[in-house]
């Protein structure tokens, strides 16, 4: 079992106060400011809980990804995913979108196809997303 742990703290209200959030279990980043603006508007240098769900998503779709193309006997070479996280105040998060381009030697396009499918299905962050959030991946095979 693996647990990780992160930080945020908040000042003021909700619309003109801002926080920061913090990557406790790696130290990889500290005091990352937030702000309701950077949810809803343009980020302004900082960063919003949907940037960093997309974020796990695409790093966990990658990885979901590589093992179940490995698995087959086709281990790519690249994968590349782009997560867009869809933030609509008052409704929530509503979509994920997750673009897919991936090298994959040797692999056809059936074969491609095959191990996505597997992934949808694998990806732990999309498993706790689904039912809850529309996802949709368009994928590439390069």
């Amino acid at each position: 079992m693996a647990q990780r742990k992160a930080r945020a703290s908040w000042n003021g209200d909700l619309f003109s106060g801002n926080g920061v959030v913090s990557a406790a279990s790696s130290g990889l980043f500290a005091d990352a400011p937030v702000s309701w603006p950077a949810r809803t508007e343009e980020p302004g240098g900082k960063t919003s809980p949907e940037e960093l769900i997309a974020a796990a998503h695409a790093a966990c779709f990658c990885m979901a990804l590589s093992n179940e193309l490995s698995s087959r006997g086709h281990p790519p070479e690249r994968l590349d995913v782009e997560a867009t996280c869809t933030f609509v105040p008052g409704a929530g998060i509503t979509t994920m979108d997750l673009t897919v381009t991936a090298a994959v030697p040797g692999a056809d396009e059936a074969a491609f196809q095959e191990g996505l499918a597997a992934a949808q299905g694998s990806c732990p962050v999309s498993s706790a997303l689904r039912g809850n959030v529309e996802i949709n991946v368009q994928a590439t095979l390069a």
